[in-house]
């Protein structure tokens, strides 16, 4: 077994019946979409595979202890005999991907890119839909309020203590994802996903409101 397939089995244990919408499944579709933008952008597709595989096994979210932690996947890493280097190209990628409010920041390197549109497409379009609401239920959050409004200032200890509804959820993160792609790759396929989202609230909002007859 490759270390590739190994990495795919590491994540796929660790995510062994997660229902967050941060599953093994997750996993690989950021996986291959990572793996056909970095052909596209002629990227160094060793770094982009492991990174996007590994990209979630240290979330707070997923499995607690403090955020940034890279515990899981270096220690991964460093068992495959991974060069020293691209070991530490990888953590910065892991560590810099995620959104984190205000305090968002890109990825420095083109791979370090890649991932992290992969990432974000995942958030986005019908699959993000469904990840959102899985999420909200898994975390036990109202799934609309109309009293409470969204926050869209929120820097990285706001966002992370969040607790907001998942229509506002939305409008907090998956909306701005769109305008903060990295590739054009990404940014084509986000701008349908957006489309999709979109269509998606405007339907929810009017039969929210019972606004169909």
């Amino acid at each position: 077994m490759g270390t590739i397939e190994e990495a795919l089995e590491f994540a796929r244990n660790l995510f062994h019946q997660e229902a967050s919408g941060h599953d093994f499944h997750h996993t690989y579709r950021v996986y291959r979409v990572a793996m056909n933008i970095a052909r596209q952008e002629k990227a160094d597709e060793g770094i982009v595979a492991l990174a996007s595989i590994l990209h979630d096994v240290d979330d707070y979210k997923v499995f607690g202890g403090p955020q940034g932690s890279t515990k899981n996947a270096e220690g991964f890493l460093t068992t495959q005999k991974i060069d020293p280097d691209r070991i530490q190209a990888i953590l910065e990628i892991i560590q810099t991907l995620s959104y984190k409010g205000t305090d968002t920041k890109a990825c420095d390197s083109l791979e370090g890119k890649i991932v992290q549109d992969a990432d974000r497409l995942d958030a986005i379009g019908a699959i993000g839909i469904a990840r959102a609401f899985a999420f909200g239920g898994n975390k036990r959050r109202v799934m609309h309020d109309p009293a409470i409004l969204p926050n869209l200032s929120m820097n990285q200890a706001e966002y992370t203590a969040n607790q907001g509804t998942t229509i506002n959820h939305f409008y907090e993160k998956l909306l701005l994802l769109k305008d903060r792609m990295n590739t054009e790759s990404a940014k084509k396929i986000a701008a349908d996903r957006h489309r999709y989202m979109e269509e998606f609230l405007f339907e929810f909002l009017r039969e929210w409101e019972g606004d169909e007859t």
